[in-house]
């Protein structure tokens, strides 16, 4: 990772812009803990654009939603209340189902397939985001997710009634069809909604469970590899039409680095969060057959909804993705 933060300095520093202009600074939330790998990939994107602008724009990262919580940053960015900020897009699912994509249950359970379903999904995305006044600048995607209980569950029978952390559509979905109950619960929060009771399960990657040290509350994680949700970030539109060309390309350059350390930290930090959640004393297995058939015919359900509420331009996703497998 030395050699990938060398190289997003040196392209910062070659990059220089030679005009200089007014600094601007650019307050950045993110909703995840500074030690969370998107936010220090975010740090690492943040330093490389000042020092590649020469610090005409100085970017200032703000984890663990303590500038904005989660839900509002999007929101935040499209109205100008901040520059840039990264957001979970799957959040917003109920604003368009495109939002959605990288969520969708069974389609992409590898970090090779979800690299073809962003490849497949990233134009229709883009142009999505630029009608709400937003220009996506990076995406980096979580490791896969997998199932976390505080007592052992070997059916979706077992499921009935706990108390589910969702963050979502399909994560709210998932509940309802295997018979949980969602309770919408915000990155920043879940260690405290663990400990007091407010949730008992959820559907994450071992990252967020290591970052949050849910062993103190949780005690199961079963590996179902149900999908790859994507972290996004994007700059507000009027601010990105008013930086100079030569800023942009930094931007642009650095943006692109970010997404190759971001998505190689993923996969570097799946099998390093597995084993510190088993150091601190949680089972980590592979779900029983029965779980993951039973996963498998809910995942065939919501796709087929998906599908119905993203029309045409979600089919041709879907269809361009199967096309690269």
């Amino acid at each position: 990772m030395k050699t990938l933060t060398t190289l997003l300095t040196a392209t910062a520093l070659t990059a220089v812009s030679a005009s200089a202009v007014l600094a601007e600074k650019w307050d950045m939330p993110l909703a995840y803990s500074a030690s969370n790998f998107h936010s220090v990939t975010a740090a690492e994107f943040a330093k490389c654009v000042t020092t590649g602008t020469g610090g005409d724009i100085e970017i200032a990262t703000h984890p663990s939603g303590s500038l904005f919580p989660g839900a509002q940053i999007k929101r935040a960015i499209q109205t100008g209340q901040v520059p840039i900020g990264e957001r979970l897009l799957s959040g917003h699912q109920n604003e368009n189902a495109l939002f959605g994509v990288d969520s969708i249950p069974f389609l992409a359970t590898s970090f090779d397939d979800a690299d073809k379903l962003w490849e497949a999904a990233k134009e229709p995305l883009s142009e999505l985001l630029a009608e709400q006044n937003l220009t996506l600048l990076y995406s980096v995607p979580w490791p896969p997710q997998g199932l976390y209980f505080r007592d052992e569950v070997t059916s979706v029978a077992d499921m009935e009634g706990i108390k589910f952390r969702s963050y979502n559509n399909a994560t709210s979905r998932l509940a309802e069809l295997t018979g949980m109950l969602p309770v919408t619960i915000e990155a920043a929060e879940i260690s405290q909604a663990f400990a007091t009771g407010v949730a008992d399960s959820m559907v994450s990657s071992g990252a967020t469970g290591y970052d949050r040290k849910v062993w103190e509350s949780l005690n199961y994680f079963y590996e179902v590899d149900a999908w790859l949700p994507r972290n996004y970030i994007m700059v507000n539109s009027e601010v990105w039409d008013g930086v100079s060309d030569a800023n942009k390309n930094v931007i642009t350059a650095c943006a692109e680095l970010a997404e190759y350390a971001g998505t190689w930290r993923s996969k570097e930090y799946t099998g390093f969060t597995l084993a510190g959640l088993r150091a601190g004393g949680m089972t980590v297995e592979k779900a029983s057959e029965t779980m993951v058939g039973e996963l498998k015919e809910i995942g065939e359900t919501m796709t087929a909804e998906w599908l119905e509420a993203a029309g045409e331009q979600g089919q041709a996703i879907v269809d361009a993705f199967k096309g690269m497998q």
